[in-house]
């Protein structure tokens, strides 16, 4: 407990030492701002609105506090292991989930070329500090005197970032950065993981790209040789269209494709490491655990940290899809999701399958759309290996927003979300959770 107070004070006491010299932020070529100013904004090339003016340093920050009121229940036939029922789920109350904070340092490395660094300062799985990842975006080759043809159609970035697969990662909650998710939570099969390598973007025109991308398809570095067993990297491939219709019409379609062939342990769907927005819901009193030696008491949410979401296990071979659009005509929104993935968690098992549907809507009103009103409905449909078999799990969110200032947000969000066709046996037999979420955000 003294560890989390003084790590929550010293994540505070950073964010607010920027905050003093808010207005003295300096600006970054081909950035996404943190603050309301990136809203809808995706990739960031082609962009270049910042003249170079030598070496820049940006410190930013991102900090969110949640407010929980949440409850839930389950079918599931009494399983006892060790004289405990494992099947009896967490007795959740309304409280405060642990602070959570991001840390960003954005360098201006020469003309075109960005740093970026992230760190999380606070996390639901890690209480202490620690590095996300970083990258190195080359808009221009100013090392090789801007060759033009670069500078109109080419961009590269490398490092250890989250890859272009989908576009639900620009709008996702990442920690203590919740101001570009118009909900609490995110989806329910979350693709999001931080990989070694690099992409390559090419621009047809304004209007279209094209990006391949090879990683190390690990969430870390690893140079064992794991003899016959196989350590592919992945593949990661995307095309879209981005189009300012009108004044009042935006219009974009993005197809991405992951794939890996086999490798020790892949986390496509396991990767998110800070953890999910709604703690302890249908999680279980207590879970075995092999490592520890038994039965485990669920005691606080870093040790069950994955709550809400579903992932298809897909460690060892995975190839997924993703068609996503995004429409906006004034204030009106429309943002959806249609995801086909296969894949198995060893390889001497079959290919297993699993589908998801994502679709909300949201309307942004008032003055420079300070106000927001949002719906969305996320379904998973997946092939379970063990007993379970065919499963599905549906979410439907309800969300309010208010950006207060250019950097403050308020979310009050109702949420409600069934487990279908668990086996009776398993703790998620019949389960379903609801309630409201209340989240204030800071970024800047």
């Amino acid at each position: 407990m003294k560890t989390n107070f003084r790590n929550l004070f010293v994540s505070a006491l950073l964010l607010a030492l920027p905050l003093m010299t808010l207005g003295q932020q300096p600006d970054i070529g081909y950035f996404r701002t943190p603050d309301k100013g990136g809203l809808n904004v995706f990739e960031t090339f082609l962009a270049d609105t910042v003249p170079f003016d030598g070496f820049r340093v940006r410190v930013g920050g991102n900090f969110t506090q949640q407010m929980q009121m949440l409850s839930h229940s389950n079918e599931a036939n009494v399983r006892e292991v060790q004289g405990t029922n494992v099947n009896a789920l967490y007795p959740l109350s309304s409280g405060f989930n642990l602070a959570t904070a991001n840390l960003n340092f954005d360098v201006q490395l020469g003309d075109g070329i960005r740093m970026s660094l992230e760190s999380y300062m606070s996390s639901r799985h890690h209480p202490e500090f620690w590095v996300k990842g970083g990258y190195i975006q080359f808009d221009k080759l100013s090392m090789l005197d801007n060759p033009q043809w670069f500078e109109d159609y080419v961009s590269v970035r490398i490092g250890h970032m989250m890859f272009n697969y989908g576009d639900q990662h620009f709008r996702r909650s990442d920690n203590g950065r919740t101001f570009y998710n118009p909900f609490v939570g995110n989806y329910i099969m979350d693709a999001f993981t931080t990989e070694i390598g690099g992409e390559v973007y090419v621009f047809p025109s304004s209007k279209y790209f094209m990006m391949l991308g090879v990683s190390g398809g690990l969430i870390a570095g690893d140079v064992r040789d794991y003899g016959e067993t196989d350590k592919s990297p992945s593949v990661i491939a995307k095309v879209g269209f981005d189009d300012q219709v009108s004044d009042d019409l935006r219009f974009r379609l993005t197809a991405s494709m992951y794939t890996n062939p086999g490798t020790t342990r892949n986390t496509l769907y396991a990767g998110d490491r800070a953890g999910s927005r709604y703690y302890m819901a249908m999680e279980p009193e207590f879970y075995q655990n092999f490592r520890a030696g038994g039965i485990v008491q669920a005691s606080d949410a870093a040790n069950r940290f994955t709550s809400g979401r579903l992932s298809p296990d897909f460690t060892h071979q995975v190839t997924s899809f993703i068609v996503q659009p995004f429409i906006k005509y004034r204030g009106l929104e429309f943002f959806g999701a249609y995801e086909v993935s296969t894949g198995t968690h060893n390889a001497n098992v079959d290919d297993r399958r699993a589908t998801q549907f994502a679709g909300e809507v949201v309307y942004r009103f008032a003055r420079n759309e300070q106000f927001y009103v949002g719906a969305r409905y996320n379904q998973v449909k997946a092939e379970l290996s063990g007993p379970n078999g065919d499963v599905s799990v549906d979410r439907l969110q309800f969300a309010l927003g208010w950006f207060t200032t250019q950097n403050m947000l308020v979310k009050l969000e109702y949420v409600n979300q069934r487990f279908n066709d668990f086996d009776p046996n398993d703790y998620r037999h019949g389960g379903e959770f609801s309630g409201l979420m209340i989240e204030a955000a800071i970024a800047f």
